[in-house]
């Protein structure tokens, strides 16, 4: 990935995050609607931890782990306590050709592994290159289900639940 660099995030790379954020929003609708407070809302409920992508002082993209709610567990037919959750995954459109999401979704999965848990994820139907990155990566469709909200073109969301492939026995996990 040349110049990049993935590292845990800190309190000082949050307005960097929101610039990324705001960049991914304009091309993609995502979030579907901007939050109110962009920096609470890339700082979920639950978190475990976040990771950037960053080359030089700019933020390529983001991802968080977070605690996985009953309604995800239930569809991944797993317990809450033997699973997380990937959030707030987002790559600057520059950077996609980069790997940056890919590396972002290793490192969430190295730290899910650290923790004993597998990882669980939802993606908006809508999303097809955020759909086709999991797939790709041996994530399994395991349930969908209609969301109380709307996306940018006025449908009601519909959320694609996926489960992370299991990972392989003595794979390293490298986490800064």
């Amino acid at each position: 990935m040349g110049g990049t660099e993935i590292r845990r995030r800190r309190d000082g790379d949050i307005e960097a995050c929101v610039d990324a954020l705001a960049t991914v929003h304009e091309a993609d609708r995502y979030p579907a609607e901007w939050p109110a407070d962009p920096g609470s809302w890339l700082t979920p409920h639950g978190l475990l931890g976040a990771w950037v992508a960053m080359d030089g002082p700019t933020v390529l993209g983001h991802v968080a782990l977070t605690r996985t709610e009953e309604v995800l567990a239930k569809e991944a037919g797993l317990p809450v306590a033997e699973l997380a959750s990937v959030a707030r995954l987002f790559a600057r459109s520059e950077a996609r050709r980069r790997r940056v999401a890919s590396a972002l979704l290793d490192t969430v999965r190295a730290a899910a592994a650290a923790r004993g848990v597998r990882l669980v994820l939802e993606a908006e139907e809508g999303g097809a290159a955020a759909i086709a990155l999991y797939e790709r990566a041996g994530w399994r469709h395991v349930g969908s289900r209609t969301d109380d909200w709307t996306t940018a073109d006025g449908r009601p969301a519909r959320m694609r639940a996926y489960l992370a492939p299991v990972e392989p026995v003595g794979q390293p996990a490298a986490i800064r």
